[in-house]
């Protein structure tokens, strides 16, 4: 296996140059990313208000990662669907909506779990 390369920090370091674009670019392009980071200001400043504990902020920023994870994929599979196939195409388009399904889901998921440890904790206050 003559193609395979040897393990390099500078590399690996190098690679998440491309990971700090692609979030970047998350935020500076899409729309819907800034409703999330909307939303992510108002639970961190919530959170820091209600003095959440240790475990509630670890399922809070679970939550809030797993978000925005979904958020990029689905932005990847929108912008490589649309390079692949400009014009409209049935099975892309149910792709698509599957990966916006995905973000969809796990928002709602995350809004609950915002629920669960906000409402009586404001309640309380």
């Amino acid at each position: 296996m003559a193609s395979e390369k040897k393990f390099s920090f500078k590399a690996r370091l190098h690679s998440f140059k491309y990971a700090f674009r692609g979030v970047f670019l998350l935020f500076r392009y899409e729309h819907n990313a800034w409703i999330h980071l909307i939303a992510i200001v108002c639970a961190v400043m919530a959170g820091i208000i209600l003095s959440l504990t240790s475990l509630e902020w670890v399922v809070i920023l679970f939550a809030i990662g797993s978000v925005l994870a979904a958020e990029a994929i689905n932005t990847a599979i929108e912008k490589l669907a649309d390079f692949i196939s400009p014009s409209h195409q049935v099975l892309i388009g149910k792709a698509k909506d599957l990966a916006a399904a995905a973000v969809l889901i796990l928002s709602t998921c995350a809004f609950i779990i915002g629920g669960i440890i906000f409402i009586p904790k404001i309640i309380h206050f």
